[in-house]
């Protein structure tokens, strides 16, 4: 397993083709078989195997540390010890051989695959800030309007009946009607993580789980953020590993579903990385960005990760410092990303920009 798993990513690196040719006739299967296996159930498989490889990894570290121990003790019973243990460290390899395998088929070949815009036979193209301009000022319109048509509670926070899975795999489904073919086919629901605390300290809104093949979201978010993270990691599902991708499928499925609270949360998925790109492509100046159309204030209050009262609850229950969990997830990610071949890391999420502006191209910047 190990061997095969080694050939394959060398061929991955190698071969762009190859990479095409797996993800269309092949990483389908894992999706109408695994996938469909670890969704019949309504929690997260992959969050259950990080904590069992946690406790997996612990105990292997306190059978060594008691090995060495006996070693110096007492060499007999050292060997007996060790003769005992032997075959949990044998399983711990094929283990980790089998994992190995699985990450390589289920997400470092995708790495390697063609960009959106070479599947797509979309031409690169560079843009005026006038062109960015004008697409954060409809996007920002978008969002405002959508704004008032939320239903909320007393407080006003934004409240939803629906049911948001199912409305998450209809707007994949019907996106892949409308060109998008590598999105056709079964969508297994998303998972809310039951840890949503401690991703909630990493500031990840979702995770794609190779292992279990599992689209999860934080549950302990707020509700804006959760039809486009349902979309987004489920475009993984579909074989779009790049985050840029993902971002701007989630876009797309969210902005064309029949569901106000989808399009709203569509909109809003983007609106920072524009108006990010905008203010900075106008050289930070606040005269020039002020004279533009401005984000309502309802929209601001929207447009969070957590409420107040979300983040209280979360550090009252935090085992370790928020600043310290973030700190580490950023450095796993980021290195990561650079691992498989994505060589600008985190900062790759914004690249979603440009895809966005070769969207719109016809549509609101001319």
């Amino acid at each position: 397993m190990f061997s095969l798993a080694l050939l394959l990513n060398v061929i991955a690196w190698h071969s762009k083709e190859f990479c095409d040719f797996y993800v269309q006739y092949i990483f389908p299967t894992w999706v109408n078989t695994y996938a469909r296996l670890t969704g019949m159930f309504s929690f997260s498989w992959g969050e259950i195997m990080l904590v069992v490889a946690v406790l997996f990894l612990l105990a292997a570290a306190v059978g060594l540390i008691i090995a060495a121990v006996l070693l110096l003790k007492d060499r007999n019973l050292a060997r007996r010890f060790w003769g005992r243990v032997r075959p949990y460290y044998r399983g711990l390899v094929w283990l980790s051989a089998f994992v190995l395998l699985v990450m390589t088929c289920n997400c470092f070949i995708l790495y390697h695959c063609s960009t959106f815009e070479e599947k797509y036979d979309i031409p690169h193209e560079e843009y005026t800030v006038e062109e960015l301009s004008r697409m954060r000022d409809y996007v920002v319109k978008k969002a405002n309007d959508l704004a008032k048509e939320m239903e909320r509670d007393e407080g006003g926070r934004v409240i939803y009946t629906g049911d948001m899975k199912a409305e998450a795999a209809k707007a994949m489904q019907k996106l892949a009607e409308q060109g998008y073919g590598q999105l056709e086919g079964y969508y297994p629901q998303p998972k809310g993580i039951m840890a949503s605390g401690f991703l909630s300290q990493q500031h990840m809104l979702g995770y794609f789980f190779p292992f279990s093949m599992e689209a999860n979201y934080n549950d302990v978010m707020y509700i804006t953020n959760k039809p486009a993270t349902m979309c987004h990691e489920l475009s993984h599902l579909k074989g779009f590993i790049y985050e840029d991708e993902a971002n701007y499928l989630a876009f797309l499925a969210c902005i064309r579903s029949d569901d106000p609270l989808f399009r709203y949360s569509g909109y809003l998925s983007v609106l920072n990385y524009l108006d990010n790109a905008f203010f900075e492509a106008i050289g930070e100046d606040r005269d020039v960005y002020n004279s533009h159309r401005k984000i309502s204030g309802i929209v601001k209050k929207d447009n969070v990760f957590l409420t107040p009262d979300a983040w209280k609850l979360v550090e009252k229950k935090a085992v370790i410092s928020t600043k310290t969990v973030n700190k580490a997830s950023k450095a796993f990610l980021e290195g990561n990303l650079q691992m498989n071949g994505v060589e600008d890391g985190i900062a790759s999420y914004d690249r979603v920009v440009g895809l966005l502006l070769d969207y719109y191209k016809n549509e609101v910047i001319q």
